[in-house]
């Protein structure tokens, strides 16, 4: 059974993101249909599979998180706009693979991600 997990680590801190909002969206042309949100734990991971069972299937999604909010409870002091205030990733997920991980490595002004196992 298919599963797409995440988990945010916070380059700046050199810790895991907790408490960091994350939801995730199905995209369908232009428009997007909320599927799941959580909120990280303590290690940065949500504490179930973000999509999983007879959701779990091939098509183009994007999951955002919550950086700004994370970073201003920290008490980082941002610029008004933060330059990165909500974090957006969009990918393709083809069902026939059995995990996507997408992990979110985030400071205040950059973020790298890649596909994971």
């Amino acid at each position: 059974m298919g599963r797409l997990t995440t988990h945010v680590l916070d380059a700046a801190h050199g810790c895991p993101g907790s408490a960091i909002k994350v939801e995730l969206y199905r995209v369908e042309g232009t428009q997007l249909e909320l599927v799941a949100s959580a909120v990280t734990n303590s290690d940065g991971r949500c504490d179930a599979p973000l999509l999983q069972g007879d959701d779990y299937r091939s098509g183009v999604y994007q999951v955002q998180f919550s950086a700004g909010d994370y970073y201003r409870a920290r008490g980082v002091q941002l610029p008004e706009p933060a330059f990165l205030d909500v974090v957006v990733l969009r990918f393709g997920i083809s069902a026939e693979q059995d995990h996507y991980h997408v992990p979110l490595l985030i400071s205040p002004y950059s973020y790298s991600t890649y596909r994971g196992s």
